[in-house]
């Protein structure tokens, strides 16, 4: 049977939402978020990042700085036992050319490829639109919705858009909704 992956948008899905984040000190998972990436973790799931970082191509920040941001949230996540199996970063900004900027499912067609997964049990969990049509678009079997970051505005501005969504708190009640589904 092919594998199955969860996979995550990182600002404001799993650490608090930074403008621009450049700087390690300021990384901060969100509550309940380590604990959460250890069950899904646990129940056979691979952990994927799929990030937009639009300030590399914009010039706010290196990718240098995003890797270092990067190593600390790896930091922060380790002693809960977690590990993301692959972070893709898409650092253009929104007007540049861009193989796999989100809403674009191309990092999940590679994560498929790499990973030898069934995109039919997996699941995309972010707080923008974006995020859910990625997941949409790739064939994923739900995009999750978490109100942390900017996932509360977006539900309360444009709710028609959501229709096909799963709407959860945040990522540790996202985690509860996918641990109760069939495989």
């Amino acid at each position: 049977m092919k594998g199955k992956a969860i996979f995550l948008d990182r600002d404001g899905t799993v650490i608090e939402e930074r403008n621009y984040l450049k700087d390690p000190a300021e990384v901060v998972l969100l509550p309940g978020a380590a604990e959460a990436l250890q069950k899904l973790q646990a129940a056979g799931f691979l952990l994927i990042l799929v990030t937009n970082q639009s300030g590399v191509g914009r010039g706010y920040f290196t990718m240098d700085e995003v890797a270092r941001v990067q190593e600390r949230l790896d930091q922060l996540l380790a002693p809960s036992g977690v590990r993301l199996a692959k972070i893709y970063i898409a650092p253009e900004a929104p007007d540049q050319p861009s193989r796999g900027r989100k809403p674009s499912p191309q990092f999940l067609y590679d994560a498929r490829a790499e990973f030898d997964l069934d995109l039919s049990r997996c699941y995309m969990i972010g707080d923008k639109l974006i995020d859910l049509e990625c997941g949409w678009n790739a064939g994923v079997r739900r995009s999750l919705l978490v109100r942390t970051g900017y996932g509360a505005r977006l539900e309360a501005e444009a709710p028609s858009a959501l229709r096909k969504a799963v709407v959860v708190d945040d990522l540790a009640a996202a985690a509860r909704w996918i641990l109760q589904q069939p495989d």
